[in-house]
């Protein structure tokens, strides 16, 4: 399994890039068509024709985004708010914006 910094948004119920939004761990099969994020298991989104989103809850057919973050933190387009920082990312999070690699990207 793959362990990554990822910037996750709820897609469903909200406008455009207005739904809630998190940098946190986010953990991959070894296919990266599963991904697990607190407690969600959200499967990769292919054909399924969704416009703004590139997985979904398999327990509540909610749509997510799910990307790697920005360093000039534009993650959401227009939403007004940024992401909630999980607390276990914020020190990597923080050296990844002044321009240190994400933790396991360092070769990237």
């Amino acid at each position: 399994m793959s362990r990554r910094i990822m910037f996750v948004q709820l897609k469903t119920g909200y406008d455009t890039d207005r739904g809630p939004s998190w940098i946190g761990w986010v953990d991959f099969s070894k296919t990266w068509k599963t991904a697990y994020f607190q407690g969600r298991t959200l499967r990769r989104a292919t054909g399924l024709g969704l416009f703004d989103a590139n997985f979904y809850d398999v327990e509540t057919s909610e749509d997510f985004w799910i990307s790697g973050p920005k360093r000039d933190r534009s993650d959401t387009r227009y939403g007004p708010a940024g992401p909630t920082i999980e607390a276990d990312v914020a020190d990597a999070y923080r050296s990844f914006l002044q321009g240190a690699p994400l933790p396991g990207r360092e070769n990237s």
